[in-house]
C-alpha cells in the first residue's frame, strides 16, 4: 500500500535546500505581518487623537512611527517575495 501524500526524497531534499538558502523564511514573514498589523492598530487609536488635536506633538510623532513601521514591514515582505522569484 503506497501513500501518495508523502513527499518523495527529492522533494524533501529540495525543501531542505531551500531552507538552507533562506532559513526561517516563514517565521520572518509572520513577524512582518504581525508588526504591520500592530502598526495598523496603532494608527487606528492614534489618528482620532491627532484629528481632535490632543497632545498634538506627541501624537504626530507616534503616528509617523506607526506609518514607518508599516512601510518597513511591507518593504521587507516585498523584498522576501522578490528574492523568491529569482
Amino acid at each position: 500500500m503506497e501513500n501518495h501524500n508523502r513527499p518523495s526524497k527529492s522533494q524533501k531534499y529540495a525543501f531542505l535546500k531551500a531552507e538552507i538558502k533562506a532559513p526561517y523564511k516563514g517565521l520572518r514573514k509572520l513577524f512582518y505581518f504581525t508588526f504591520a498589523a500592530s502598526g495598523f492598530i496603532g494608527i487606528f487609536f492614534i489618528l482620532p487623537r491627532v484629528i481632535t488635536g490632543q497632545n498634538l506633538s506627541e501624537n504626530l510623532y507616534n503616528l509617523f512611527v506607526q506609518i514607518a513601521v508599516i512601510i518597513l514591514m511591507i518593504s521587507l515582505y516585498l523584498w522576501e517575495e522578490r528574492d523568491k522569484k529569482k
